[in-house]
């Protein structure tokens, strides 16, 4: 329903879709998200950490994120610093807390406690979105 939305041109709360390129196919693959800024740099996460959607990130390093009918290309960098992963899912409950039932139905998170967050930053994926002109 999201993508749906999207594709007229209704952007629906915090909600994007972002699309990475299939690992083996190289055929665009969307998935909603709600990025996130953290000290001025924007952030997706992976709930699972080896989801199709994050293992096709970290092979292709790059997506098309899209809201509404606005798109861009973003460069996809995994977050590997423990400080910088507690920070983002710390943030996360205040900033999409639209967000937080998902974390709570992957049994992540009992609820929007963002020291709960933090904890579970071990346990998902987090990408820095960085411009990329090159995929236009």
């Amino acid at each position: 329903m999201i993508k749906l939305l999207h594709r007229l041109g209704l952007p629906f709360g915090t909600i994007h879709v972002i699309a990475v390129p299939g690992r083996r196919s190289g055929v665009l693959r969307s998935t909603p998200v709600s990025p996130l800024t953290v000290d001025g740099q924007r952030y997706v996460i992976s709930g699972l950490r080896d989801s199709d959607w994050a293992r096709n990130a970290r092979a292709a390093g790059w997506a098309r994120l899209s809201r509404g009918r606005r798109e861009e290309a973003v460069r996809l960098v995994e977050v590997t610093s423990g400080e910088e992963s507690r920070s983002v899912m710390r943030t996360f409950p205040r900033q999409v807390p639209q967000g937080v039932p998902f974390f709570v139905s992957l049994g992540l998170v009992t609820g929007p406690d963002p020291d709960e967050f933090a904890a579970a930053a071990d346990r998902v994926a987090i990408f820095r979105l960085l411009p990329d002109e090159r995929n236009l």
